[in-house]
């Protein structure tokens, strides 16, 4: 019986290596084993009457609304032409300093990860604006390559950021369930807005990283990360006259709108995300690029986005379901006593299998299928949930960098010119995923740098 979650778990994996899609993968496998417990003895229909309770509770959770909010703000602003005229602007003021044009590439993806959350979005437009120039110029292709896919997977753990709102829903049920397993009925909550608050810190300390890298490569290696003329920095498309105020007021502007009114307590993650909505909207109409069409394809693009993540959180529901009544939840809460190290032992081990699960999986499919399993165990041995939930948000970002399935490798490789062969992409990542395992690490010797915006806030 103990062997049955284990395998549930082994035959997801091998099945979503299939290809096929993430939510009819967990579905599946859950009804496939449930009729065999069925057939079996080991499982009862009764189990999944929870079930529509389950689903409801998706739709009613005001959390979730967020989604497709924050997804909508994020492709409005892609048609927006916000990135252009912040890597124009950018360009112009630091091109003339060794690795300027790499700085700028960061200091913009950051703006853009806080400002739209999206990685495919963030990837995809500064590979094909600022690519051919930082290649014209002499720059290496793998430091390039590598640093826009890594500066794209920001919008992983900059707030606002879909990862971080799905990964805290899924984190305050496991919070709950592990303080009613300890048999506290006085419930505390951990929030959407807790993790965002928690990943602000080290979200720049990772960006600071980043910049820190660029430095010393263009100081040792100055031919790897050339300086530019400052008109030779222009992004084509964009007008002369793109100033650098002109193009950061905007997105500065809507990024204090959204995280101002979380961080100062006027408004929740879900509110936030409204005025974000309607803020893409205004900066749309500003740049002259709010038409039929594009309004069009901005809510088609959402609602293709919300569909997916719905559809992953109902057949995830259903494997959580089937998985717990084969007794999942305390198979695994014996595999982590038996590990050796305590609460550290179990830490290390989930960490690793996050770690390596994004060589093969999506941050979606390990929010949906690994957290809802460990996460209620991990926090039952006194884990901080807000640290956790920053730590697991780390570590999900490698899964976009990490090949052979990594996301922005893939995204960035739509847009890349034939003559930057695959392999320099691959290898330009490398760099960059140490260094976010180094951010991984200090935030695991420094839990405060996770704990302490959130206590000073809201303690």
């Amino acid at each position: 019986m103990e062997l049955i979650p284990l395998l549930m778990f082994l035959a997801v994996g091998v099945v979503l290596l299939s290809g096929y899609p993430v939510a009819f993968c967990l579905g599946g496998v859950a009804l496939i084993f449930g009729i065999g417990g069925l057939l079996t003895g080991q499982f009862a229909l009764s189990e999944l009457t929870f079930l529509p309770g389950r689903l409801f509770g998706i739709i009613e959770n005001t959390s979730l609304m967020a989604v497709p909010l924050f997804v909508f703000m994020g492709v409005m602003l892609e048609k927006s032409r916000v990135a252009e005229r912040l890597l124009a602007s950018m360009g112009r003021l630091l091109a003339v300093f060794p690795g300027g044009l790499g700085l700028a590439i960061v200091l913009v993806g950051t703006l853009l990860a806080a400002s739209t959350g999206i990685v495919g979005a963030t990837v995809v437009t500064m590979g094909l604006l600022s690519l051919p120039t930082m290649l014209r110029h002499g720059y290496s292709p793998r430091l390039a390559t590598g640093l826009i896919c890594a500066t794209g997977t920001l919008g992983q753990i900059i707030p606002p950021s879909i990862a971080l709102v799905l990964l805290g829903d899924v984190l305050s049920t496991a919070y709950q369930e592990a303080q009613l397993r300890q048999g506290n009925w006085s419930l505390d909550t951990v929030s959407v807005g807790d993790l965002f608050v928690g990943a602000l810190i080290p979200g720049l300390i990772l960006v600071g990283l980043y910049l820190l890298y660029v430095l010393v490569i263009s100081s040792l290696r100055p031919d790897m990360a050339p300086a530019m003329k400052r008109e030779d920095a222009r992004v084509d498309g964009v007008p002369e006259d793109a100033s650098l105020i002109s193009g950061l007021v905007a997105p500065l502007l809507l990024i204090v709108a959204v995280l101002g009114s979380i961080l100062w307590g006027y408004a929740t993650p879900t509110e936030a995300a409204g005025v974000g909505a309607f803020g893409s909207l205004l900066l749309a109409a500003i740049n002259h690029q709010l038409d039929r069409h594009i309004l069009r394809e901005t809510v088609r693009g959402t609602t293709r986005v919300t569909a997916m993540v719905f559809m992953i959180l109902i057949g995830a529901s259903l494997f959580s379901l089937v998985f717990r009544a084969f007794g999942g939840d305390e198979t695994v809460a014996h595999l982590f006593d038996a590990l050796p190290g305590g609460t550290l032992g179990a830490i290390l081990v989930v960490m690793l299998i996050v770690f390596l699960l994004g060589f093969i999986l999506d941050f979606m499919e390990i929010t949906f299928v690994v957290v809802p399993i460990v996460g209620p165990v991990l926090l039952a041995m006194g884990v901080d949930p807000v640290w956790l939930g920053v730590m697991i948000a780390l570590n999900l970002q490698t899964s976009f960098l990490t090949p052979p399935f990594g996301f922005a490798l893939f995204y960035l490789r739509g847009v890349t010119p034939p003559e930057v062969p695959t392999a320099h992409i691959y290898k330009g990542v490398i760099p960059f995923i140490l260094i976010q395992l180094i951010m991984l690490g200090i935030l695991a010797l420094f839990p405060q740098l996770a704990t302490w915006l959130p206590g000073l806030l809201y303690g």
